[in-house]
């Protein structure tokens, strides 16, 4: 059984004790396949060297984060552009737009998104969108921009039924993770009316830990709890969610 996380925060200092371990409890589970989503210059030495340490198992992706939009923004995506043009990437991500911690930068934010949309069709590179409190301006954003070179991710898919279908129409998978587990999480009542062939894997780790762990650290191997639910919302075996998971990160990622 081949599982892919497709969003997991590997160098975040919450693993600085026992990132390698960690890692290979995942693979251990079958969790072979990480994707690495960028947040701001900050990361990019310890993303990196995720890569150097794990290169069967880590796919990078490059890109300015919404919370991480400010003042500076033009130069960090100045650093995106720059890295795009001299090595390759998986995806433009995280992007989006996140209204939960800072409505003030909005503007700034549609900008920077429009920027990186702009980039991953230039590249031919799927996004990975990051959306808190912020569904409207995001498909307000994918509007202007559809298209059959428009493709990717909704990290962390958090909405109605109706915003999982307009998301599709997008050509977005929905990235379902931690929260699918809990009690007002909402989207266990609706998701099995969604068909598999739309829906990613993801941890978003070390955040968002499913039950029976919510509230402590998140890992790429409690993926398997995510799985789980969906194997029983769905009704099938749990090889055959991994299976069809896998096959559409890979129609995203291109690996």
């Amino acid at each position: 059984m081949i599982i892919t996380d497709t969003h997991t925060h590997l160098y975040s200092d919450a693993f600085d004790e026992d990132r390698s371990a960690m890692i290979q409890r995942a693979i251990d589970a079958g969790v072979s396949r990480f994707f690495i989503p960028a947040i701001d210059s900050t990361y990019t030495e310890s993303m990196l060297q995720l890569e150097k340490d794990f290169p069967k198992n880590v796919f990078l992706m490059m890109g300015l984060h919404p919370t991480s939009v400010k003042e500076n923004y033009q130069e960090e995506l100045a650093l995106v552009d720059q890295f795009l043009a001299k090595r390759s990437f998986y995806a433009i991500g995280e992007i989006g737009i996140d209204l939960y911690w800072d409505t003030t930068t909005l503007e700034i934010q549609k900008k920077a998104f429009k920027h990186q949309i702009q980039l991953a069709k230039k590249y031919k590179l799927p996004i990975v969108i990051h959306c808190r409190d912020a569904f409207n301006e995001i498909f307000e954003v994918l509007e202007e921009e559809k298209g059959d070179d428009l493709f990717g991710i909704f990290h962390c898919f958090t909405g109605t039924l109706e915003q999982a279908k307009r998301a599709i129409i997008f050509n977005m998978k929905l990235g379902i993770g931690g929260v699918l587990t809990f009690k007002n999480g909402k989207i266990d009542q609706f998701i099995n009316q969604i068909d598999l062939k739309h829906i990613v894997l993801e941890t978003d780790s070390p955040y968002l830990a499913p039950k029976p762990f919510r509230g402590k650290r998140n890992e790429s191997s409690y993926i398997i709890k995510v799985l789980e639910k969906l194997s029983e919302l769905y009704k099938l075996p749990q090889e055959k969610i991994a299976e069809i998971t896998t096959q559409n990160s890979k129609d995203i990622f291109n690996i």
